[in-house]
């Protein structure tokens, strides 16, 4: 396995991964992570990842900002902006608040538009409710969420079509 650490000038991290990887990476500070092997599993990061044209990734994948130009089949959690380049192919389910398709790119599955999403702190404000009601609904699956690594997100419209359905009390 080969994981080059480089730092340029400005201290930015960036990471190349060029072999066969299986497993989980998580990576909790912000990193500039470009993938140009085989990698199977779950990938958690901050910062920016690149999928690239020689890359074959079958995983749960959960990034800030994800560019893809290789072969990737999974689960794609884009928090800002998923990008797909020529020769791009992504089959499964994405979810992102933008998504940028370059010509010559395919996908085929489901994609989920993000329109706002909140954090427990931000929903505790938005209904003006205290931050362990919010946490106790999402852990018992009263209110729509979904867990981003340890932390709960809503989406804003789910979230206004769940209290027009009257179900908070």
């Amino acid at each position: 396995m080969a994981i080059k650490d480089r730092k340029h000038t400005n201290e930015e991290k960036i990471l190349d991964v060029d072999a066969s990887m299986q497993g989980s990476l998580c990576f909790k500070d912000p990193v500039n992570l470009r993938i140009n092997g085989k990698f199977e599993g779950v990938l958690e990061t901050r910062g920016d990842l690149t999928v690239t044209e020689n890359a074959v990734v079958s995983a749960r994948i959960i990034g800030d900002n994800i560019t893809i130009s290789g072969h990737v089949k999974g689960e794609i959690l884009a928090r800002e902006r998923l990008t797909l380049l020529d020769p791009a192919v992504v089959e499964g389910t994405i979810k992102t608040s933008r998504l940028v398709v370059g010509e010559g790119a395919r996908f085929e599955g489901h994609c989920h538009m993000l329109e706002d999403v909140l954090g427990v702190e931000e929903l505790a404000k938005y209904l003006d409710l205290d931050r362990k009601s919010i946490v106790d609904w999402a852990d018992s699956g009263k209110v729509p969420a979904y867990k981003d690594g340890n932390e709960w997100r809503f989406e804003r419209n789910k979230i206004d079509e769940w209290v027009a359905s009257g179900a908070v009390k």
